[in-house]
């Protein structure tokens, strides 16, 4: 499995669990330290001359560094405003439920 597709897998999972703050910041950091490695196979191929091409090597290392931004600016964000109660009580009026309008 490349890195690339565990990065997207750990999103996602991570989004399918949501609702537990602790396990989708879990998922989250995963990305992040599977972004980070990404990072430094690229590094190694080019400098092991693996990787040839400048222009691909520039464009992809550039590419992680703004998906590690994202990724670390979404943890914060989910750090300090998850709270999933929240919008389920949006959707789902109990007080609607417990007392209909004749």
């Amino acid at each position: 499995m490349s890195y690339k597709k565990l990065e997207i897998w750990q999103i996602v999972e991570g989004y399918g669990r949501r609702i537990y703050k602790q396990d989708f910041l879990r998922f989250l950091t995963s990305s992040i330290a599977s972004n980070d490695e990404t990072i430094d196979h690229l590094e190694n191929l080019y400098h092991t001359e693996s990787l040839k091409n400048k222009q691909l090597d520039t464009d992809l290392y550039e590419n992680l560094e703004m998906l590690g931004r994202k990724l670390n600016n979404f943890i914060h964000s989910v750090q300090i405003k998850h709270n999933i109660a929240s919008e389920y009580d949006t959707y789902y009026q109990l007080s609607d439920v417990e007392n209909p309008e004749p």
